[in-house]
């Protein structure tokens, strides 16, 4: 059970309520103990013609009294025990989340979705089983067992003990071999479930494609396909644990036969009384509960260790980007950017997605990335925000090296809008208001809306800046969503702002307002905007036109222009399109 030590610092914190909870556990078996001591007693007084009304309302108050101990007792350990169960429950939740949030971009690349929700659900819930139920299990089956084997020694004989232990071996072995197969199955089944989560997150999540390609009985083959799977190793599993609990039941009620066949001659015989011979077998009811039980534990744990080990998948899992020791923290910038001869590949791709990439942008100033699909534009804004590291070169921020800034000094420090404007589902203010940990005024929410020019937009909505938004922002057009992921990053008041393609899906008269709104904005702030649109960029201090990653021009627009080159071209293209469309 190694898998469960990276889970020692919560043990710790929370072990006095481990020990509370097994001592009332212990409590109540000791107390359960003494109620076939009851009914010896019980038994031999009524054999023996002892018995009297006083006698019974002793017996019965006795009997009342361990059960009011025994309901106390348990409604504590189900506090302590279970209660803490939960709580680990939502420590590791916490934990898997956090540790989620600090792994680089690439992680997320070659895992799916679906995969981790289910490490964060099923799994979480199969390892609460096992420290919860688990426990309880291993402390009350290990004590009961031990204390009932002294009370029947001391109640008959060793003999008698003996034969009603004949099957314990045999126990022993059964549940070391199921142990292991249990332990593999489960692990197949999380395997099943995380496919079958992440084929019905990403089918739902892409409904609006499935639909308008009519591929519904395409996506419902492919569903059942999978849940056919996981209901197959689902029934693997329980064709070992059905077989499991009946057999280790079966084993156990053997000793039920010999202690009557053999103890039944021993009262005929006179050798131990009636009662004892009861009191004897009301101990070894409470020992075939535990013996059972050990068979429950097995397959408990099994299956919260082989959770426990695709959760420490996870956790063992190193961020490919992280703050250096002593990280240079950075309060407010002044925006200064500069590219030294910077080269990167994508991790496992052979080509560079850049090369010898050189450029300095300073305070107030604005630089235009220009090129075509998969030149490397939008790679230039990942490895500014550090989202991957470079191979070659060096990128400086205020003059300082990124990689001697800590992470998050640094992406406070600039307002970024990505091409997907992801929104959340959650109102329109608290998506313009994301970047801020706490409250901010309705005002200043309210004046980035404006310099984005969507604030006309929210208010035609019924609960204006209080509507909620569907899944990745649905509720909104293609330019709402943009303009608003604007105003998320203007809000931030950064001393970068980038535009990676940003303005795309708004027309030239919003976007001529947009950029006039922003001018002041950006006077003192740097600039980047990315964009195949030259009537986006055309006003930046500089532009760069990008070609396989490599900058084929550079200079101003007019620069460009008098070139009579790439940008030249793409510039007569952009402008006989308008007119054509004019026309």
């Amino acid at each position: 059970m190694k898998v469960f030590l990276s889970l020692k610092n919560f043990f710790s914190k929370h072990k006095w309520n481990y020990l509370i909870g097994i001592i009332w556990l212990i409590i109540i078996d000791s107390v359960q103990l003494i109620v076939p001591q009851i009914f010896r007693n019980l038994t031999n007084d009524f054999e023996n013609n002892l018995l009297n009304s006083k006698g019974i309302t002793k017996y019965v108050c006795l009997i009342i009294l361990t059960g009011t101990v025994i309901a106390v007792g348990r409604f504590f350990w189900r506090i302590y025990i279970l209660g803490t169960s939960r709580e680990l429950e939502y420590y590791l939740r916490k934990k898997i989340f956090n540790h989620l949030l600090t792994l680089s971009p690439n992680y997320f690349n070659t895992h799916k979705t679906g995969d981790l929700m289910a490490h964060v659900t099923n799994d979480v819930n199969a390892v609460r089983m096992a420290i919860g139920q688990g426990t309880i299990m291993i402390v009350d089956s290990g004590f009961m067992i031990i204390l009932s084997l002294i009370m029947m020694i001391k109640t008959t004989n060793l003999r008698l003990t003996s034969i009603a232990l004949f099957t314990l071996p045999f126990i022993i072995i059964v549940v070391s071999k199921f142990g292991k197969i249990i332990h593999k199955r489960f692990k197949i089944v999380q395997e099943a479930f995380s496919d079958l989560t992440d084929t019905t997150q990403e089918s739902f999540s892409g409904i609006r494609v499935v639909k308008s390609f009519v591929q519904e009985e395409l996506e419902l083959e492919k569903f059942s396909k999978v849940n056919k799977d996981n209901l197959n190793k689902n029934i693997d599993l329980v064709k070992i644990s059905g077989t499991f609990h009946p057999f280790i039941q079966f084993i156990s009620s053997i000793s039920f036969l010999l202690v009557i066949f053999y103890g039944g001659k021993e009262v005929i015989l006179n050798k131990i009384s009636l009662g004892d011979f009861i009191a004897f077998n009301s101990y070894l009811g409470l020992l075939v509960w535990p013996m059972m039980a050990l068979g429950w534990v097995i397959n408990v744990l099994q299956r919260g260790a082989a959770s426990m080990d695709r959760i420490n998948s996870i956790l063992d899992e190193k961020p490919d980007i992280s703050d250096i020791e002593d990280a240079i923290k950075l309060n407010k910038s002044k925006g200064k950017v500069e590219f030294q001869e910077v080269s990167f590949k994508y991790p496992g791709a052979n080509n560079y997605a850049l090369r010898n990439i050189n450029f300095t942008i300073e305070q107030g100033k604005s630089l235009a990335i220009i090129g075509r699909t998969g030149s490397g534009k939008s790679t230039i804004v990942s490895l500014l925000l550090r989202l991957y590291d470079i191979d070659k070169g060096k990128i400086l921020f205020d003059d300082i090296d990124i990689k001697n800034l800590s992470l998050k000094s640094l992406r406070e420090n600039i307002g970024y809008v990505p091409q997907d404007n992801f929104l959340f589902s959650t109102t329109i203010e608290e998506n313009i208001a994301f970047s801020f940990e706490e409250s901010i005024s309705h005002d200043k929410v309210i004046h980035a809306a404006r310099l984005a020019e969507v604030y006309d937009n929210i208010l035609e909505f019924p609960n204006d800046f209080q509507t909620i938004l569907g899944e990745r922002g649905v509720t909104l057009s293609g330019g709402q969503k943009q303009r608003t992921s604007i105003a998320r990053a203007i809000i931030k008041e950064p001393s970068v702002l980038i535009l990676d393609d940003s303005l795309s899906s708004v027309d030239t008269q919003t976007e001529e307002k947009i950029l006039k709104n922003l001018k002041d904005f950006t006077d003192t702030r740097t600039t980047i905007i990315i964009s195949h649109r030259i009537s986006t960029v055309k006003n930046c201090d500089e532009i760069i036109f990008l070609v396989d990653g490599e900058i084929a021009e550079r200079g101003t627009h007019d620069f460009l222009i008098s070139l009579n080159g790439l940008y030249s071209d793409l510039y007569e293209k952009q402008l006989l399109e308008e007119k054509i469309v004019n026309d």
